[in-house]
């Protein structure tokens, strides 16, 4: 069936699964947008007030889904206006496909109004990114683009679509979307041994977990894992609910912001088991003195990340849910650590979480709202001191549950996050926690949700400072407090009005 670039690009969504989008119209993509209009059975489009906070709404759906999350811009600024969002996607593995549009072909580079070459901008922020000059290709791109922001280490995806592609036409015909592969390709079986007898000879192993195990859907394996081979965890904070807080083998966080416990724990134990972290510079600081009794297994879906940060003693690059489940299986025997558990039962009794008096106040609040969340809740943050304090003191009982920008710490993510993680899931409460500095970065996005009625709480810790990095700058300059107060008073109750 002959049909327009525009009509090709509404079909391969829902070809996808695809059944709500994020954006913003210009010029360049009205054909799309008459699409959608003529399509609206099909794709609901939610109407941001700006094109980040389509991304971040498309992120936010995807990460409280699982599903692929999609965003539109127009040429120009609107698809610039995308890059941050993109960027927080790409740096926390969130699958994505954003669509720009772009001038006609005959006028690409040539300095025409609204044109920007967002394929180069957005090169080494996306998993791959495309511009289609020919509407015969554009069906098999964005197939190709799913395909690439689901598989393996998931990411995001940009396709780049002149105006007139859309509305020149060419034969269409449905196709049933390729199952994902799980990536077994590279689980070789040296490794997988080499890591079972690390395992098996370990008195004192740790697990280091980080949000690869959400994205595999591998918290149950995880659960099994932790159990067979008798070891505390922490987490990453993209690990925020891979591990249930109530379990007496979670520690905390790790790292510059995790706890004592969880950072002792690194440093003495004999075997360090990283599954689906990165080593951020956060967690790891100093790489010498890291881990530096311990032999490291690292388990990842991404062999890029293997050796990139630290070096490690054993790896295994695979399927995270695909790995668990095998080291699962080949566990004949649960072990026992005794004296280590007790030992990691007395650092939690000697070293628990100490908070300074306004962290304190924090706490509090958090607990308060903690004890009203209904079953199935979503916490989604912006970022500062509240996202660490919501990371520390809430408990996160299930995966995909808490949404924050961990890579790139975005200031003004939460609102158009909590957007999407609303829009997919809308019988689940959904709780924006914002700091006033970080939420005035992408406010206008109240309209937005003003508009869809969408039900979410914004619960705002108003300290009228740039706390974290205010507290730098106590740490290590002198309490200059250069441009960090909001002395401002702005009526937030007012503006939500």
């Amino acid at each position: 069936m002959q049909m327009t670039g525009a009509q090709i690009i509404i079909e391969c969504l829902a070809e996808q699964g695809v059944d709500t989008v994020f954006g913003f119209p210009g010029g360049a993509v009205l054909p799309l947008y008459d699409a959608i209009y003529q399509n609206q059975h099909k794709i609901r489009h939610i109407l941001t007030s700006h094109e980040q906070g389509a991304s971040h709404a498309a992120d936010g759906y995807a990460r409280s889904t699982g599903k692929v999350g999609v965003c539109i811009a127009t040429s120009g600024p609107g698809a610039t206006n995308l890059v941050t969002g993109i960027a927080t996607a790409y740096m926390d593995s969130v699958p994505m496909v954003a669509f720009t549009g772009n001038v006609a072909v005959p006028l690409l580079g040539k300095d025409s109004f609204q044109e920007v070459d967002i394929t180069g901008i957005t090169m080494p922020i996306t998993k791959h990114n495309f511009i289609v000059k020919d509407v015969v290709e554009l069906a098999p791109t964005i197939r190709l683009a799913f395909k690439i922001a689901q598989e393996g280490r998931p990411g995001p995806v940009l396709i780049d679509v002149p105006k007139d592609v859309t509305v020149h036409t060419a034969d269409f015909i449905v196709q049933k979307p390729e199952a994902l592969q799980p990536r077994t390709e590279r689980l070789s079986e040296k490794s997988m041994e080499l890591a079972l007898d690390l395992i098996k000879k370990a008195e004192r192993p740790m697990c280091y977990v980080g949000g690869g195990v959400i994205r595999a859907k591998a918290s149950e394996d995880l659960a099994t894992f932790l159990e067979h081979i008798d070891s505390p965890a922490c987490t990453s904070l993209m690990g925020c609910g891979a591990v249930n807080s109530y379990s007496p083998r979670f520690t905390g966080l790790v790292g510059m912001h995790g706890t004592k416990v969880s950072n002792m724990c690194v440093s003495t134990c004999d075997l360090l088991v990283v599954i689906g972290a990165r080593f951020s510079d956060r967690v790891v600081s100093k790489a010498s003195a890291f881990a530096k009794n311990a032999r490291i297994i690292h388990i990842d879906v991404d062999p890029a990340e293997i050796d990139k940060n630290i070096k490690t003693y054993c790896h295994v690059v695979g399927d995270l849910k695909v790995v668990l489940e095998e080291l699962n299986k080949r566990i004949a025997k649960p072990m026992v650590h005794q004296e280590w558990m007790e030992q990691v039962a007395e650092y939690k009794k000697r070293y628990p979480i100490r908070v300074e008096r306004e962290s304190a106040r924090s706490k509090e609040v958090l607990k308060a709202l903690q004890k009203v969340l209904p079953p199935g809740f979503i916490i989604v943050t912006e970022v500062g001191q509240h996202q660490m304090w919501a990371a520390q003191f809430l408990k996160h009982v299930q995966p995909a549950h808490f949404l924050t920008s961990g890579g790139l710490g975005t200031m003004g993510y939460g609102t158009g996050a909590s957007i999407g993680a609303q829009v997919g899931n809308p019988s689940s409460r959904v709780v924006n926690v914002a700091g006033d500095g970080s939420f005035r970065m992408n406010c206008n996005e109240l309209a937005t949700i003003a508009r869809y009625k969408l039900p979410i709480i914004i619960l705002l810790m108003n300290n009228q400072t740039l706390g974290m990095v205010r507290q730098w700058q106590t740490l290590f300059f002198d309490n200059h407090y250069s441009e960090t107060t909001l002395d401002t008073p702005i009526d937030w109750l007012a503006l939500a009005g």
